[in-house]
């Protein structure tokens, strides 16, 4: 039986790592792009810096909205739990080449749509754009610090897009926003963006250092302390378990002694204190040993979810793709279920539970 599980663990691994890893890795394996091919803009969402759980789609603001239907970009059920939803912003940008300043649309407002964008300005929203499943992150605007001033509240009406390229692929992006306009009611913004490419020598596997602490990962690891430290705490285990056997020599020959020897047996019982008066509780089984047995399962469960989530995230590269973690566990979790009702199941059954129905339910 022990084996079996063996083999259908190692299946459900190998099974994660087909699904998984290579999704992982061909997220940006074919980003290769022509002189002044089209590089698409998606819009993500918005929503309150201090809150980020709470995201919108991107047009929920009255922002310049393309033309037409614009194309979805839907990705996996991590990125529908993350609130991504990505829209073609059918902005004009092409590969290598510079814009200096053009127009994306003229903004009119009106009463409704200043309030919108001053709810959002007041609440700190933000939204998060993505060119080449690269993200770009930006506010919709500030609160000037005059309260007295009733235009305290301005709209960023200009973005500057700057793109370092590496030969034919995209390596970083970057956003700026300028020229801050107020909103007031009736007046007409133009909405306006710029794009600056610029080459650098950092190649396209490298280009995600720039969101990790990638010096933290580079530091040196000292093998001969972590070997010294090792070897120094199997030496202090194995120097507490001779001492503790020779302390407890005695009382395991005097808990094995024949039933003729009963009364030495009560007269040495009784003259014990401490932890050695419940030695035999540890062979009851609890009251609520359903209970004890469901926790143990699921905490088994969430043990081999963590060791194959990490696992996976060493192997392959979960930080590249938007909602990946989450993906990854969301599967693991449902393929190790087994697990919680194997362990739960063999406990319940070894400490002596007579309804194993129930506890396989709980």
């Amino acid at each position: 039986m022990l084996s079996t599980v063996r083999l259908f663990s190692i299946s459900v691994l190998v099974v994660l790592l087909f699904i998984v890893v290579p999704q992982t890795f061909a997220v940006d394996s074919d980003h290769k792009y022509q002189q002044e091919e089209a590089v698409t803009l998606w819009v993500n969402k918005v929503g309150p810096y201090n809150n980020p759980q709470e995201t919108y789609n991107y047009y929920s603001l009255p922002f310049c909205q393309p033309p037409g239907n614009a194309a979805h970009k839907w990705g996996g059920l991590g990125e529908v739990l993350g609130g991504n939803e990505l829209i073609d912003s059918q902005i004009e940008i092409k590969f290598g080449k510079n814009v200096d300043k053009s127009s994306i649309c003229e903004l009119e407002l009106d009463a409704a749509k200043v309030k919108q964008f001053k709810d959002a300005i007041e609440n700190t929203y933000w939204f998060e754009f993505f060119i080449d499943d690269l993200p770009l992150w930006g506010f919709v605007g500030e609160l000037h610090p005059d309260k007295n001033n009733d235009n305290k509240h301005v709209l960023y009406t200009h973005k500057t897009i700057n793109v370092k390229y590496h030969g034919d692929q995209i390596i970083h992006v970057n956003l700026t926003q300028e020229s801050p306009k107020p909103l007031e009611v009736g007046k007409t913004l133009e909405m306006t963006y710029s794009v600056r490419w610029v080459p650098t020598n950092i190649t396209f596997e490298r280009r995600f250092d720039v969101y990790l602490d990638y010096p933290f990962f580079e530091h040196q690891i000292h093998w001969f302390s972590i070997f010294n430290s090792f070897m120094m705490v199997i030496f202090l285990t194995g120097l507490v378990s001779m001492i503790l056997m020779r302390t407890l020599r005695n009382d395991y020959a005097k808990y094995a002694r024949e039933d003729d020897d009963l009364e030495t047996l009560e007269r040495d019982v009784s003259e014990e204190s401490g932890w050695k008066l419940v030695h035999g509780d540890v062979f009851r089984p609890p009251r609520n040993l359903v209970i004890l047995s469901a926790v143990v399962g699921t905490g088994a469960q969430l043990a081999m979810l963590i060791l194959l989530v990490i696992l996976l995230a060493i192997i392959g590269m979960l930080y590249v793709g938007r909602g990946a973690i989450v993906t990854t566990f969301i599967v693991c979790y449902a393929l190790t279920s087994f697990i919680s009702g194997y362990v739960s199941g063999g406990l319940y059954s070894r400490s002596g539970g007579m309804f194993l129905l129930s506890s396989i339910i709980c």
